[in-house]
Formats: C-alpha cells, structure tokens, sequence
C-alpha cells in the first residue's frame, strides 16, 4: 500500500478514539489478550510485566489515528517504530495477527459505533501503517543486524545510585555523537532500556553508557547493583535526534541534567576532535554538588580546550562555591543565546522548562533548539539518515 491513508476519513478515526478514550486501558488489554489467544507464540516476543508496553502501544495508536501529524512526520515515526521492532524478534507474518487483534479490540469497547465505514477506515489507517514498517525494517536489515553482543569493560560506581559502564560491542556500531542505544541485560530478557552515549565514536569501538538506577527500574538496577565487569549485554542501533547538523565552526550551548549529561559529554568530545567549536558553554545542573558525578571529566576538558566553559549549579546546596539556581534561571543571568546551536538534555521537566526559557525570553528560535527527554515515553526526533 503506496501514499497515505485517505484524509477525509481522519475524522472519523478521532471521533473513534474519543469515544473509548474512558476504556483506553482496557482496550489494551483486550487487545493482548485476543493477540496471545490467537497467536500464543507470541507472547515470548514480550517482556514479562507489560505495563510500560501497554502505555506505548496507547500511545502508538493515539498518534496512529489522532490524525494531528503531518504525513511525513507520521511516516518517519512509523519507520523508526518498524526498525526497533527488529531487536524484538518480530516478522512481517506478524503484522496480520497484530492487525486482527487490534480490529477485534475496537469493535467490543466501540460496540454499537463500530460501524462497517469505520471499520474500513481503521483497516486502512493499520495496513498503510504495517506497510511502512515492514519496509523501514527490510531496508535497515540491509545496513545493520537487529541487535549487537557487548561485554562490560569497566564498571565504575559514582554514589549510591549511578554507574559508569564501559562496553565492547562484538562489532562495530555506528551512531552519531549525542545518539542513544536500547540496552537489554541478561537478567531480563526482553526488557529493553534507553541509555544515550556518553563519548564520540572511539577506534577501540567501545561505548561509555551512563546509568542511574532508579526505583522499579529492571534494567537500570541491573546493572548499577548486579553487573559486573565481563557480563554480556546486548545493544540496539543507535537512535535519536540530538546530533550536530553539518561539520561548521559553531557557538554552542549545552544544558544537561542527572544522566542527561552523557550525550552532552559525547556532542563535547566530537566539537573537540574535529574543531567545531569556537565557543562552548555546558551547564550542569543538580539539586546538591555530590550529584554531579562526572564533573570534573568536563572540567578537564576545560582545561584543555580554552573555547570550553563549563558552569555547574546546584538548587539545594547552600554549601556549593558554584552557581545557585533552576538551570533556566542560571542560564538567564549569562544573557541570551539568539547565535548559538543549543542542546538540552534532562528530565522531561526540565526540558520543558528550559524550552520556554529559551525560546521566549532568551532569544533562541526553534531551529537552533535541539532537545532530548529521559522520559521513556517521551518523543525522540531521528535524524536525516546520511547514505
């Protein structure tokens, strides 16, 4: 199935959803509860608690059949959707079974609005949909396996609740400096966690993940508390939006929290191999100084790279020398940033907050605004493939 789906039929789509939006969860459930009757084999495709499966699928058909995204925009989700099912083990002969079962869903909570007209208009709005991942699977098959074997290099603990992992991947893993990888441990299959990449692209090839555990968190306590040096993990490709755009000399700002420093740290590392920079501010944020725990790696660079200034601050530490303060303030006393290619990366809230910060009062327009969410949910822009 070519084009998109048919526009005029959008609103029917909408009014669909708005009408089960009150048993959303429940459709849901219904829908993977008719998938694994009739597929059975395909319950070991899925993790073992599927809550946070649940809240993406919502998600995915929300956005499938909201109609608010422009075609291209909708496709490239998709496509991006269809490349990370790989690592899942799924096969185009699946799609028909996930189809049946989403169809069967929405006509037992639609009930007497499922209508031979709507259910036409969801099997159009799901085919062209499938279509689209099934292609972007087959072509990224052609390029990169589904998933790499890695081993842990180095495990370094930083507190109580992060770690610092090096790993080895068996082979080479492309990504671009402020990228992420998908990260499934061997304590549980099939759960599959996000972590950015805290270093450029390195000739030994290995990877710097930084990990904070948090609470309920399968993975992420995996491997603060349980991983050890030589224990093998497994890596998506490399994903994510929170790249340089072109190879030119630039003023940058970059504005991390928590974890969200590590594709901070990696966007540094490559202005500083390749020369990009002429003018650098990274600010750190955290509630005490004890939170910032990897520091001094970029004061060091600072020490290296004049064109490098790093500004670290905190909002609960009365005794900290540094600065004080919410990061959109901190970053409103150094002035506005209207010439600088800007990178954030933190805490949904954060990352809200310091959005409007800069590009209201601060001078920064859209364009020049690049942002990435720990939120697992949250939305993650690809890049423009490069070929």
């Amino acid at each position: 199935m070519s084009g998109s789906p048919d526009p005029s039929r959008a609103d029917l789509l909408r009014d669909s959803l708005a009408a089960v939006a009150p048993a959303a969860q429940d459709l849901v459930s219904h829908f993977y509860a008719l998938l694994f009757l009739h597929r059975p084999d395909l319950r070991a495709l899925f993790p073992p608690a599927m809550d946070l499966q649940r809240d993406r699928l919502l998600a995915a058909l929300l956005r499938l059949g909201s109609g608010r995204d422009e075609p291209h925009e909708l496709r490239r989700f998709l496509r991006q959707l269809g490349r990370d099912h790989r690592k899942y083990g799924v096969l185009d002969e699946h799609y028909d079974a996930v189809g049946g079962a989403l169809i069967g869903a929405l006509a037992r909570y639609l009930g007497n609005r499922w209508t031979p007209e709507l259910r036409a208009a969801w099997l159009e709005v799901y085919t062209w949909a499938a279509s689209v991942m099934i292609e972007a699977a087959a072509d990224d098959a052609e390029e990169a396996p589904a998933w790499w074997d890695a081993v842990i290099t180095g495990h370094e603990p930083r507190g109580r609740d992060i770690a610092v992992i090096t790993v080895e991947p068996d082979r080479p893993l492309p990504y671009h400096p402020g990228q992420h990888v998908s990260v499934e441990t061997p304590w549980w299959p099939r759960v599959w966690r996000h972590y950015s990449i805290a270093n450029a692209p390195r000739v030994d090839g290995r990877l710097e993940l930084h990990v904070r555990a948090i609470p309920a968190g399968w993975v992420s306590n995996a491997l603060v508390h349980r991983a050890r040096i030589g224990d093998r993990i497994r890596l998506g490709p490399a994903r994510g939006g929170l790249v340089l755009r072109g190879e030119t000399l630039r003023r940058a700002l970059c504005v991390a929290s928590g974890t969200g420093l590590a594709p901070i740290k990696a966007l540094v590392e490559h202005m500083a191999q390749r020369q990009l920079a002429n003018r650098a501010y990274v600010f750190i944020g955290a509630k005490y100084g004890t939170d910032l725990y990897d520091l001094h790696a970029l004061a060091a660079m600072a020490e290296v790279y004049p064109w490098l200034n790093v500004v670290p601050a905190v909002t609960h530490d009365r005794s900290f020398a540094g600065d004080r303060g919410a990061l959109p303030d901190v970053l409103a006393r150094y002035g506005h940033w209207h010439d600088h290619d800007v990178f954030v990366s933190g805490s949904a809230a954060m990352v809200a907050a310091t959005t409007h910060r800069l590009t209201g009062e601060l001078g920064v327009t859209p364009q020049r605004l690049h942002t990435e969410s720990l939120d697992p949910l949250a939305p993650r822009p690809e890049p423009a493939r490069r070929r």
